[in-house]
């Protein structure tokens, strides 16, 4: 598995240089809201502030859409991943995709 340290928002991974281009990667995950979530979140939003319900949902969706995508880099044979980057799309009221995309690479150290 491409380790979480070897994935970066940058074009290059301080340290390494890129050996090989292995292409775009993605991880989409398309999640709706409970009804038991919606009512409870609901609720938050008349005392203000973080919506909690609605945020530890939105972090748990970009965290399986990034894993998916280092899933999908490593079957390609990548050891790492960079232009790292998140897209959301609202596919219908309360469905959503979150698409977690970059450019899956082999690096090495300088200095091979």
């Amino acid at each position: 598995m491409v380790p979480h340290e070897n994935v970066t928002t940058a074009f290059e991974l301080p340290g390494c240089r890129v050996t090989r281009n292995l292409g775009v990667v993605r991880g989409i995950v398309v999640r709706s809201r409970s009804i038991v979530g919606t009512i409870g979140a609901g609720l938050q939003t008349m005392i203000g502030g973080n919506i909690s319900l609605f945020s530890n949902l939105c972090e748990q969706t970009r965290n399986d859409a990034f894993e998916l995508m280092l899933q999908h880099a490593t079957a390609l044979g990548a050891n790492a991943v960079i232009g790292a980057r998140y897209d959301a799309t609202e596919i219908m009221q309360g469905v959503t995709e979150v698409l977690a995309y970059g450019t899956a690479v082999q690096v090495e150290p300088l200095g091979k």
